[in-house]
């Protein structure tokens, strides 16, 4: 593990020992200073701002966090019940794959919680630097700072507006008054708006003390984002500038792919040459229980053995197998990525478990059905944490955002900027290439239901853009972009797989969660949902 990564850790909590502080909220940071603090180091200055960025892992990684929002209702990961261990946990997995969710759901509930605790986090460093309560030495440091803190708030509104759509936008941590709702147009602009009215300002920096945090590069990788789900979220297309901002960070010089995708995800990832904004993880510094735990959730408890972990594993979420069977089998990413048949102890010996790409139902499953989530390196002897830095963006998205931009508006250049990101995934490089006319084809999922209840046969041919769909897939599985995904390219309420009937398009929001609408009568529940 590099100290740069244990040192943007650390200083998460140096502010609060280092200031006299008025306790507002039961939380870590939930403080506000209560006599004047003045940076004078950059030590001081990553203390300040990297206390915002804790609620980035806790909205994406927590227990039914963002990432189980963005995998569980879509068409790659399940979490079946499980005979004999369990996995029904009041049917919240059910209704996520089935698209079924209601307000009351935890997993509705934590996406919008966490994710507002950081605009409450930056609402309230902003309050105490614009009070005085907090100094610098230069106004150029006051307002890199400023900047920085207003692009991170903007990146929990691109999670927000992906999510929820109709937000309140909330900028003033002294009004007391209830907020109120914004369309979602509205919320897009306000993104967009944040950032472009600071990315001047932010640090070119790509690590160092800005590793994991809002540089300029992340920026513009926000603005691809955004333009990239402009017609979904805005009600028209952003194709040009969803390029321009590509472009950006390739000219820049700053990133490259690795020459193996695994090594986006092992244990000390921080210096890879692909990572725009990771999420810095260490099991020793990062003590909640489910702080980054996809070893847990995903394998089965004989597994432990294999990685002599210190804790058993329960055996939950796996590939859903129509997924898997969309692999060409000579693609290694299915091997990087995935962890399937006979087990054997670190020892060497033979286990009783050997996953199979085969899951009866969302009702019913054993202890081997289904291939496992294994992107992430596993270390050998590791706790129910990971030490793995979690990628938010990185540069193989850049290019496949690119990649789309141009297949969309009819420009070339998709397939020669695909065929890179996959080059690395064959053996042989003829099979790796790919043409603009391939990705405009359909898709090569064979949709329908598909378990012991009812088998169908949809397929994937009638899809728009579909082949460039897979090649999401297969490049981004289990790093939480799935859902995003499917929406824009109308397979989301359209398709049905596994034990997932086709739905509507009101399922592409979640509800406003119920305990929320409790607290602000100026919230209006999204279409399609009953408070």
């Amino acid at each position: 593990m590099k100290l740069k990564k244990v040192y943007m850790i650390i200083s998460m909590v140096v502010l609060i020992s280092i200031t006299a502080c008025t306790d507002l909220y039961d939380d870590a940071y939930g403080s506000v200073v209560s006599e004047e603090f003045q940076p004078t180091s950059e030590t001081d200055i990553s203390a300040l701002v990297n206390a915002a960025y804790v609620p980035w892992r806790k909205t994406m990684l927590l227990w039914n966090g963002v990432v189980r929002s963005q995998e569980l209702s879509a068409d790659q990961d399940v979490i079946p019940a499980r005979i004999g261990i369990g996995w029904i946990d009041g049917y919240i997995y059910k209704r996520w794959h089935q698209h079924t969710w209601t307000s009351n759901d935890d997993g509705v509930y934590q996406g919008w919680a966490r994710t507002f605790d950081g605009i409450n986090t930056v609402n309230r460093i902003l309050y105490q630097i614009d009070t005085n309560l907090i100094t610098f030495t230069t106004d150029e440091i006051k307002n890199a700072v400023v900047a920085e803190l207003k692009v991170l708030r903007a990146s929990y509104y691109y999670i927000l507006v992906d999510l929820y759509g109709n937000v309140p936008i909330v900028t003033d941590y002294a009004d007391t008054s209830l907020p109120q709702q914004a369309t979602r147009e509205a919320v897009f602009d306000f993104i967009v708006s944040e950032i472009t009215d600071n990315i001047g300002l932010l640090s070119e920096e790509p690590s160092g003390a800005y590793y994991g945090r809002m540089n300029k590069w992340v920026g513009h990788t926000l603005l691809a984002k955004m333009y990239l789900n402009a017609e979904v979220w805005k009600g028209s297309a952003m194709w040009a500038q969803c390029i321009e901002q590509c472009n950006e960070v390739i000219t820049s010089g700053n990133y490259a792919l690795e020459a193996s995708q695994k090594n986006v995800f092992i244990t000390d990832n921080e210096n890879s040459s692909e990572l725009i904004f990771a999420l810095p993880m260490d099991e020793k510094y990062v003590t909640d229980w489910n702080a980054f735990d996809f070893h847990m959730q995903t394998l089965a408890q004989e597994s432990q053995l294999t990685y002599d972990f210190t804790n058993a594993p329960w055996g939950g979420v796996c590939a859903i197998p129509q997924f898997i069977d969309s692999f060409d089998p000579s693609d290694n990413r299915l091997e990087l990525n995935y962890i399937y048949g006979a087990q054997y102890s670190s020892s060497g010996d033979l286990l009783s478990i050997n996953y199979t790409n085969a899951v009866p139902s969302i009702d019913e499953s054993d202890k081997d059905d289904g291939y496992r989530w294994g992107k992430f390196e596993y270390k050998i002897g590791a706790t129910n944490r990971l030490s793995n830095d979690f990628p938010v963006f990185r540069y193989a998205d850049i290019l496949m955002m690119k990649a789309e931009a141009l297949l969309r508006s009819g420009q070339p250049g998709a397939g020669d900027l695909v065929t890179q990101v996959r080059m690395r995934a064959f053996d042989n490089a003829a099979y790796a290439q790919v043409t603009d006319a391939e990705l405009a084809l359909g898709s090569s999922y064979d949709y329908g239901r598909r378990d012991s209840y009812a088998e169908t046969h949809e397929g994937g041919s009638d899809i728009t853009y579909g082949r460039f769909l897979d090649e999401l897939g297969w490049e981004f599985c289990q790093e939480g972009h799935r859902r995003q995904d499917l929406i824009r390219f109308g397979v989301f309420s359209s398709k049905s797989w596994f034990s997932h009937d086709a739905s509507d398009t009101t399922k592409e929001l979640y509800p406003i969660p119920y305990a929320i609408l409790q607290t602000n009568s100026n919230l209006v529940q999204n279409p399609g949902y009953s408070n």
